[in-house]
């Protein structure tokens, strides 16, 4: 294993409360940042309508930061495995606040994609150091939960960050939005720096740690289904707000309202799926996959109406909360003594495929309709199914994820 071991922060020495506040800047960093990267999906249209740009146009701005985090992700990773964590993880959310500004005063559409390149830049460092310190923050007794709210932030940041970004830029317009991203981001910052201990490098991740894991079946497994099923919500959710708004026929209010309800659905799934994928992780895969699939055939049909978008949403909601802590999960059980290597494979992963889902998206939707982009969606999660069929388990005899 080419690792290099450095001495680990003595967590014994610190207090409960510490540790608690410690995990808790971690968990509103992550918020803040998953927050920042979809909060376009609440606000395409009219960003869209203040430069001029087509709705798959503006979709880039979902591409970029996934193409970005997915290159930045093993470059930070790798270039500053040296560096003591905290000063990253610092780093990286000041470079988000900047982002957020940059963002909200942009006079041209080409500024805003720059600004959502610095968020690619965060989202791959950040998640990628911080996905797995929850053990060197808290006591080993307490890690477990320590982990689950950490990753509580993802489906927190569809609950509450773009319903609200949403209803901030009806109300006050996108900009202000993005200028309340920044003040969080800012925030956050203050946090981390208050409540962080040093975390010099554990173990020094090298290539030829991840290329090894590369070589494992499992782990190919695990890319595979991770590509199919998050091109297959990327391509789709992104441009729910304009269905809603044209096929549906929904107000700014009602689509805020409906996109709370489908994050409420999405933390529900997130337990779901976290309960599911540990003993059963083909399993909780597919099943997350189906309902994906489902929704999405559906809706052009049903979600016609009010009702039968929201019921839809929902049921979308449900299956795409499990999906990260799915491939999170086989990610770390391939790999379950190099942690931060798996959050670089896990983090990269999901964001090329954000990027790619976006784009493949924008051109169906520029190209043929809204409706088509949700029939495309289904036909890909349900390729996921077919391959969940057909594999079993990763490291059945592996012990659990670290953290967990």
């Amino acid at each position: 294993m080419s690792t290099t071991a450095t001495p680990r922060t003595d967590t014994t020495s610190r207090t409960p409360l510490r540790g608690r506040l410690a995990v808790l800047s971690v968990t509103l960093g992550i918020f803040v940042i998953v927050t920042t990267e979809i909060l376009p999906i609440g606000l395409l249209t009219p960003i869209g309508a203040d430069f001029g740009v087509a709705d798959g146009t503006a979709g880039l701005m979902m591409t970029m930061p996934g193409l970005l985090a997915a290159v930045a992700a093993p470059v930070v990773t790798l270039t500053t495995a040296r560096v003591d964590r905290r000063l990253m993880l610092c780093a990286l959310v000041l470079l988000l606040a900047a982002a957020n500004f940059l963002t909200a005063a942009a006079t041209a559409y080409w500024l805003v994609l720059v600004a959502r390149v610095l968020v690619g830049i965060t989202i791959g460092g950040f998640w990628s150091i911080g996905a797995g310190l929850a053990g060197r923050l808290v006591r080993p007794a307490s890690a477990a939960r320590a982990t689950a709210v950490i990753f509580a932030a993802v489906p927190l940041g569809s609950v509450l960050g773009v319903p609200a970004g949403t209803l901030i830029g009806d109300l006050a317009g996108w900009r202000t939005a993005f200028v309340t991203m920044g003040l969080l981001s800012t925030g956050v910052l203050a946090l981390l720096l208050l409540t962080l201990p040093a975390l010099p490098p554990d173990r020094v991740t090298r290539p030829a740690v991840l290329r090894a894991m590369l070589r494992g079946p499992d782990t190919r497994f695990a890319l595979l289904m991770t590509f199919l099923v998050v091109l297959a919500h990327f391509g789709t959710y992104t441009y729910v707000t304009p269905f809603l708004r044209e096929v549906t026929g929904a107000g700014p209010g009602m689509i805020t309202g409906f996109l709370l309800v489908y994050g409420a659905a999405g933390v529900a799934g997130n337990f779901l799926g976290g309960a599911l994928v540990t003993h059963r992780p083909h399993t909780a895969f597919g099943a997350a996959a189906a309902t994906i699939a489902a929704a999405t055939a559906l809706l052009p049909v049903l979600g016609r109406s009010e009702g039968g978008a929201l019921a839809l949403l929902v049921l979308w909601g449900l299956g795409y909360g499990a999906v990260p802590v799915c491939s999170q999960t086989w990610f770390a059980r391939s790999a379950p003594r190099t942690p931060e290597a798996a959050s670089v494979l896990f983090t990269t992963s999901f964001q090329a495929t954000i990027a790619a889902g976006a784009l493949a998206g924008g051109y169906v939707v520029d190209h043929a309709s809204l409706r088509a982009v949700m029939w495309c969606g289904a036909v890909t999660a349900g390729a996921v199914v077919l391959v969940a069929l057909r594999v079993k388990g990763p490291g059945a005899a592996a012990p659990p994820p670290p953290g967990r």
